[in-house]
């Protein structure tokens, strides 16, 4: 589900005057999209989007400036009438008295901004639409290796944080470990980062948690990547058949994108640090068009097809 997103978020996030309305800093601000009413202050209301950021700029104060005082007063109070989340001005331009007057009977946040409208209106909607992009948390270890952002999952005490810590020893960074948010932020995008309370933390049993950034240095972290693949660990079972070519390739589903899924058995002697970063490089390797698996399922049927052409 995507997280609410407030007033008040904006006003913290791009250090936005609020003139007035301060009581409406709560008001949730459910779209990313924004509005520049224009039309309504020409006069046309119809299909006012009321549910969005109204944003003023340079255009609309001025031809409000050029309404009559009764025009001006009708046209401002009927933005306001549907619960807007806040209106927000542009280029630190003065705001008109019947803005502040009615916002403020209203309780709609006013805010003021330095920043041109165009870039106002790109760096809100970034913003929102990355707040408010689906999500969810899932139990795992998020780790880049080669800046492939490989999660790895599986059952509790299996040896993902352990897998991890080996990872970080050999160079690779950690994003998240125990819980990993993730965010839809595009079609078949999804981001992932630790939440803020266990940031740059890893929990190794029998040492206890240990900050990762602190022992290995600021190189050893990041605070979010891109999830390209999933490493699923899993006990070793004796009567299940393994992929022993890596020609199937699964998926598993996160939110609403198919991520590639490498499922490793584990059980003693077996390297799994290692192995989780030569899947990463193989990720890689398939995504520049080389499969060794292919090649070698290809070569192993010419050779097939040449011996039964000889026996003829």
């Amino acid at each position: 589900m995507p997280s609410k997103t407030k007033v008040s978020d904006l006003v913290r996030r791009f250090k936005l005057d609020v003139l007035c309305g301060e009581e409406g800093l709560k008001r949730i601000v459910p779209v990313a999209d924004l509005y520049r009413p224009g039309l309504e202050i020409a006069g046309y209301f119809d299909y006012h989007p009321h549910e969005r950021v109204q944003i003023l700029g340079r255009t609309e104060l001025s031809f409000l400036q050029t309404l009559s005082d009764e025009e001006r007063y009708l046209r401002i109070r009927k933005i306001c009438e549907n619960g807007i989340p806040c209106i927000c001005i542009s280029r630190d331009l003065p705001v008109p008295v019947e803005i502040i007057e009615i916002a403020s009977e209203k309780q709609i946040p006013v805010l003021r901004s330095k920043m041109p409208t165009t870039n106002l209106i790109s760096k809100f909607t970034d913003f929102l639409e990355n707040k408010l992009a689906p999500s969810t948390t899932i139990h795992g270890v998020l780790i880049d290796v080669y800046s492939i952002g490989v999660l790895i999952t599986g059952s509790s005490g299996i040896g993902k944080s352990e897998t991890a810590l080996e990872l970080v020893k050999r160079g690779h960074r950690l994003i998240a470990d125990d819980a990993v948010e993730i965010r839809q932020t595009a079609e078949n995008i999804l981001i992932g980062n630790a939440p803020e309370l266990i940031r740059h933390l890893l929990e190794i049993r029998g040492v206890g948690i240990i900050n990762v950034m602190t022992l290995f240095g600021a190189g050893a972290v990041r605070n979010n990547t891109k999830i390209s693949m999933v490493c699923k660990l899993e006990t070793w079972q004796q009567d299940k058949q393994y992929d022993r070519l890596g020609i199937d390739e699964e998926k598993t589903r996160i939110i609403e994108t198919d991520v590639p899924l490498v499922t490793i058995p584990v059980r003693p002697g077996r390297n799994l640090a290692v192995i989780i970063e030569v899947a990463a490089m193989n990720f890689r390797l398939k995504g520049m068009g080389y499969n060794a698996a292919l090649q070698f399922t290809n070569r192993l049927t010419e050779t097939m097809n040449e011996e039964m052409d000889n026996m003829d």
